[in-house]
């Protein structure tokens, strides 16, 4: 008999590493994500879905950004952009970036900022 400790199932740990979700890639073929990009389902998933994507599209009928659904999935941020770049790549999700269409009011804000430290 062996004396080394036994692992139940709750303390196993998961049972596929996050890596082998996205098959070791650490980049989607796309552009990186924002942790603030909404995530959106726009989709209808196919029968072959793995249960990762199918949690996403579920946490994804309402729009949620990339930083909340890594935690409501609990998976590493990295996992997840790769996750999310396959699944639009399918068209099952759509990724809308904060920065697309403000730029012009972050400088003005970034401005008055600049502009009220320096009146102190």
């Amino acid at each position: 008999m062996s004396d080394s400790p036994q692992w139940f199932d709750e303390e196993a740990g998961p049972i596929v590493r996050p890596y082998a979700l996205i098959r070791g890639r650490t980049r989607s073929s796309g552009d990186a994500f924002d942790l603030v990009a909404t995530v959106r389902a726009i989709g209808d998933p196919p029968g072959e879905l793995g249960p990762e994507q199918q949690l996403i599209l579920r946490a994804a009928r309402a729009p949620i950004s990339l930083a909340d659904l890594a935690v409501e999935l609990d998976l590493p941020v990295g996992v997840m952009r790769v996750l999310l770049g396959d699944m639009r790549d399918n068209g099952l999700i759509s990724v809308t970036s904060p920065s697309a269409g403000g730029s012009r009011s972050n400088e003005r804000i970034l401005k008055e900022v600049i502009n009220g430290l320096r009146a102190l």
